[in-house]
């Protein structure tokens, strides 16, 4: 499977349902899929979503008063990935106090990709690099 940054979003949406359909049926995933298909149990609300083509190829949008789910699921991979390789430097350390605080994982996750999703956005906003430091900062106050 290509990573995300090789996909357009009507591929990546499939490759949700897909990692879905494979976890359903007990299908052999690989681990990319095993990854996605974990967020996807978190979130069964999402799973009709997965097999309307028309879900897969909506625009959606706050301006609707909408969340992405897409956009939601790909966030908490995001976070599993920075995470996982401890960047930035410490983000590991605030998901295991945030989620203790919080009482899971999930929980936890759901409060950092808020602020990774500002992170995000104001970079975008101004046209530069997400500043690390700041983003980290922030998760820690999470923890404060």
């Amino acid at each position: 499977m290509p990573f995300f940054h090789d996909q357009g979003r009507d591929a990546l949406r499939r490759a949700w349902a897909e990692a879905w359909r494979r976890r359903r049926e007990g299908l052999p995933l690989e681990p990319l899929q095993a990854q996605m298909a974990d967020v996807l149990d978190l979130h069964p609300e999402y799973a009709p979503l997965l097999g309307d083509d028309d879900s897969i190829a909506r625009d959606w949008t706050p301006e609707a008063g909408q969340q992405n789910p897409f956009l939601h699921l790909g966030l908490h991979m995001a976070i599993r990935e920075q995470v996982g390789t401890d960047r930035p430097a410490g983000i590991r350390d605030v998901h295991a106090a945030l989620a203790r605080r919080r009482g899971s994982v999930h929980d936890a996750e759901h409060a950092m990709l808020e602020k990774l999703a500002e992170a995000l956005w104001e970079a975008q906003r101004f046209g530069r690099a997400p500043d690390e430091r700041a983003y980290l900062e922030t998760l820690r106050g999470l923890v404060r």
